[in-house]
């Protein structure tokens, strides 16, 4: 059997451009972030409620659509759940605190990147190349960490730090979705 031929990857493949919307996203809020980098505390968390928000729902869609052929699909879903989770927390809550934003963030980003790590130990048996998926979570690892040990660097640092984080996401994504639709061209 190829790896083309594997339950997860004709999963994956036939929605690749799920993954492709995804790192789309992920790379327009980075844009987004860099070019208006005095933005207030409030369009912060506007956008990224947003960006969650739209991450969780593309997840959703590709954790549903896969389900019939992957036992596994609970983890894209807890994935999209927790991206849910925190968009509307951030959109319906729009007075907290620069402090409790960054621990939100630092939380969101650590719990995704550990799924996204989980989700790529579970792919390694079915696609080649799911090393971006491990980058990308322990990206988001880091990421988290690293606003937990330094909450002093400021709002301005968080936001470039997260357009950093969701540029690099993104383009890994972009990449990742083009090698699953290759698999769905050959097949």
């Amino acid at each position: 059997m190829t790896i083309e031929n594997l339950p997860l990857t004709r999963a994956i493949a036939a929605n690749w451009w799920v993954l492709l919307l995804r790192g789309l996203f992920a790379i327009a809020f980075g844009v987004c972030a860099w070019v208006i980098p005095g933005v207030s505390l409030a369009v912060l968390i506007i956008m990224f409620g947003a960006f969650s928000l739209a991450d969780g729902v593309v997840g959703v869609w590709m954790a549903f659509s896969g389900r019939h052929q992957n036992d596994h699909w609970w983890v894209l879903l807890l994935w999209a759940i927790s991206s849910l989770a925190v968009g509307l927390f951030a959109l319906f809550a729009p007075g907290v605190t620069a402090v409790v934003l960054l621990w939100l963030i630092a939380a969101w980003s650590i719990a995704i990147g550990v799924l996204q790590i989980a989700a790529a130990i579970r792919l390694r048996k079915e696609i080649q190349g799911e090393w971006r998926l491990v980058l990308s979570g322990l990206l988001g690892v880091a990421f988290g960490v690293v606003l937990f040990a330094w909450p002093g660097a400021g709002i301005l640092a968080l936001l470039w730090l997260l357009a950093a984080f969701a540029f690099v996401v993104g383009v890994l994504l972009v990449i990742l979705a083009f090698k699953v639709r290759s698999f769905k061209m050959s097949a």
